[in-house]
């Protein structure tokens, strides 16, 4: 993503119900659903006790038609009637990144 800079990031926090029925084919429908969006760069979740969803976008344009999209508007609704006791919303413009990467050696001696 470091050739998108300046771009935006979404982190959606939450927790869970305990009546998750239908919520992982819903969070995998919404991922193939936002791939297909205009502006959209990638995404990275993590779940466990608390949930976080990072996703990433070209623009604050393309953020707000992601928010928009009828079927996304859909599992909003379905997130507050069933599957979230709270959720929280940030929207942060990223500026700078950078990452670090282990080495994986090839021939590694045994002691």
């Amino acid at each position: 993503m470091k050739d998108k800079i300046p771009y935006y990031a979404v982190i959606f926090t939450s927790t869970q119900t305990d009546d998750t029925e239908g919520y992982s084919e819903m969070a995998e429908k919404m991922e193939t659903l936002a791939r297909q969006q205009e502006g959209f760069i990638g995404i990275e979740n993590a779940r466990n006790t608390i949930s976080i969803t990072v996703s990433y976008w070209e623009s604050l344009d393309a953020i707000k038609n992601w928010k928009a999209n009828t079927e996304h508007l859909f599992a909003q609704q379905k997130g507050r009637e069933q599957w979230y006791n709270w959720y929280n919303v940030k929207i942060c413009k990223v500026e700078r990144e950078y990452q670090f990467l282990r080495k994986q050696e090839s021939h590694k001696q045994k002691l």
